[in-house]
């Protein structure tokens, strides 16, 4: 799975732009296939600006800064561990997603 995701990140790649804006890259794949494009997101993100669009929170968890839009306003931002802490919006959705919600109840 993911094969049209690992064809338009390795195009990005190649390019050499130092700017990447990835919309959904990790959306329509299996977990094996997601975690092998977060490694190679994890690789080159270190000398470029990347815009990343996601709902799977995983795929952003190590960003430098997360902007959590509700909406259509941006309404919390901050490093992971920040927004955790803060108990807002993203904690919410961070505990419904990996499971910490179901076991909290």
């Amino acid at each position: 799975g993911g094969q049209r995701q690992r064809l338009s990140l390795a195009r990005a790649l190649l390019t050499e732009c130092p700017i990447l804006i990835l919309d959904e890259a990790t959306s329509a794949v299996d977990n094996e296939t997601e975690a092998a494009i977060q490694r190679s997101l994890a690789r080159i993100s270190h000398d470029k600006t990347m815009v990343v669009i996601a709902h799977r929170l995983s795929t952003i968890r190590n960003a430098d800064t997360i902007y959590v839009i509700d909406g259509g306003r941006m309404v919390e931002h901050g490093s992971h561990d920040e927004l955790i802490a803060a108990g807002g919006i993203y904690r919410s959705l961070w505990d419904v997603q990996t499971g910490a919600a179901v076991r909290n109840t």
